[in-house]
């Protein structure tokens, strides 16, 4: 059973980490076309595939993980990789929250511009630069708490 939640956990790590790094590889490229269009396309794609993937993987993740640790005998609070790879994939899901409002608010600009042949660049680029920021680190975070769990260094927890 150890060895099915771990692999689970696993898997629900590499749609989630693969997808929200896939999304900003998909915002450059659409960027970089400057039509309004495809970035509204682009980020409604990227809206999608969180509902999709990341947000279901996120589920998956916990409850993987937290079965995991108890099948192991593995303390959660006591246990100084998990305890802090917890601590980071809370800090991404604080940051999944601004993040995932300038998602919505860029895709809004995008479509009006699409709709209406004029764009507002000034508010997009805004809006993207605070979606950069809260993305790098809700992007940032999980990659640490991946570190955490493989490399499984000796960090302070609670005993």
């Amino acid at each position: 059973m150890y060895l099915i939640l771990k692999l689970v956990h696993v898997l629900a790590a590499i749609v989630f980490v693969g997808n929200i790094t896939v999304g900003v590889l998909w915002k450059a490229m659409a960027d970089r076309t400057r039509d309004p269009a495809i970035a509204a396309y682009t980020m409604g794609g990227i809206i999608r595939a969180d509902r999709v993937f990341t947000i279901p993987a996120i589920i998956i993740l916990v409850i993987a993980g937290v079965g995991t640790a108890q099948v192991g005998h593995l303390s959660i609070l006591g246990t100084g990789w998990i305890l802090w790879a917890i601590v980071l994939f809370i800090i991404a899901g604080l940051a999944f929250g601004p993040l995932s409002r300038a998602q919505r608010e860029i895709y809004a600009v995008a479509e009006a511009g699409a709709t209406s042949g004029t764009m507002d660049w000034s508010r997009y680029e805004a809006l993207s630069m605070r979606w950069n920021v809260w993305g790098l680190i809700a992007l940032i975070t999980p990659l640490l708490a991946v570190a955490c769990m493989v490399l499984k260094p000796a960090l302070p927890a609670f005993h």
